[in-house]
């Protein structure tokens, strides 16, 4: 038997999570709050780029059990563009964040997507019996579910973090050429 997957993003995302994270934000300086808010949108970026790369594959299964289900006489391969441009997906629900960072250790993402459906090698989809192409299906499409979760947890954090930062900006407690003066410091 395999050992459990950890969650999406591991202690990272945990740690954001963690309904004490936030608290006494306001006590803060703003070099730290600021960090919290990178802090958050680096795991944001790396949560959004998991998600994207169980998608493609949780696509792929689904599209080849619907091909065989259909009786579709051409072959995966030949399906490909039409599974990877997203057609019936519908529109996405990314929230349009100007993304400051890349995501770290993709290879530790693609790791944890491949850890979902351990006894099911996808590099052959194809060749795959049906009733492990279902197991794939069902690990990988609960896998998306939680960290899905775990994802709009995170933004609900980055949005109180920007909730903050506005705030202090608004209430005069933080100076707009201060910021401008510390950003061109770090260029």
């Amino acid at each position: 038997m395999t050992a459990p997957t950890p969650a999406a993003g591991g202690a990272a995302v945990d740690a954001l999570l963690d309904p004490a994270f936030l608290d006494g934000i306001e006590e803060l300086s703003m070099a730290q709050v600021r960090a919290v808010r990178h802090q958050a949108e680096q795991e944001e970026v790396n949560l959004s780029y998991t998600r994207r790369l169980l998608q493609g594959r949780l696509d792929i299964v689904r599209r080849e059990l619907q091909r065989r289900a259909e009786h579709d006489g051409r072959s995966l391969v030949d399906l490909l563009p039409e599974i990877l441009s997203e057609k019936g997906r519908g529109p996405a629900h990314g929230l349009g964040r100007h993304q400051t960072v890349q995501p770290t250790a993709p290879e530790h993402m693609e790791h944890w997507v491949n850890s979902l459906a351990p006894d099911v090698d996808l590099s052959d989809v194809p060749a795959l019996p049906d009733d492990k192409l279902e197991s794939a299906a069902r690990a990988l499409g609960a896998g998306e579910r939680s960290l899905s979760e775990r994802r709009r947890g995170v933004q609900q954090v980055m949005d109180a973090v920007a909730g903050e930062l506005a705030r202090r900006y608004r209430d005069g407690l933080a100076d707009v050429a201060q910021l401008l003066a510390d950003e061109s410091r770090h260029r």
